[in-house]
């Protein structure tokens, strides 16, 4: 069995054209787009907990809570060190030294948000349920002006 190659490429009267018609490129939609953004955010997410706490979750998802709010859940994302303080039911010492790391690390939060998504971040709130091990963060982002 043999291949022909050809040089170059056929035209409508049969002539060949070393010359190839440019091809628009294929355009991402907005829900591909945003598909993309919130996948990036979640990644980012997950670096940032394994970076700042020390511990990655080995679940996480960030999805849109209406047109101008991220909602950033992430699960199993407890230390070895905060299950043991669980242990010894200090439950509201764990979520009050998460609050703290949240706070101390907020910028760097806040800054991927912004980066990733293009918009100003107006409020950055964090939570915890130490019995499910579920933490959310929930950015609120300024509107965009609409038309």
């Amino acid at each position: 069995m043999s291949f022909f190659l050809s040089r170059g490429f056929a035209q409508k009267d049969g002539k060949h054209s070393n010359q190839m018609h440019e091809m628009p490129e294929p355009r991402i939609g907005h829900a591909e787009r945003q598909g993309l953004e919130l996948q990036e955010l979640t990644n980012t997410m997950v670096r940032l907990y394994k970076e700042l706490f020390g511990r990655g979750p080995t679940k996480a998802r960030t999805d849109y809570a209406g047109p101008d709010a991220l909602l950033a859940t992430i699960e199993n994302s407890l230390t070895p060190a905060e299950r043991k303080m669980l242990e010894l039911d200090e439950h509201q010492r764990v979520r009050e030294i998460r609050m703290f790391f949240q706070h101390a690390s907020g910028a760097e939060f806040v800054g991927a948000v912004e980066e990733i998504t293009g918009r100003k971040v107006l409020a950055f709130v964090s939570g915890m349920d130490t019995d499910r091990d579920v933490s959310s963060e929930v950015f609120y982002l300024e509107p965009i002006a609409r038309a």
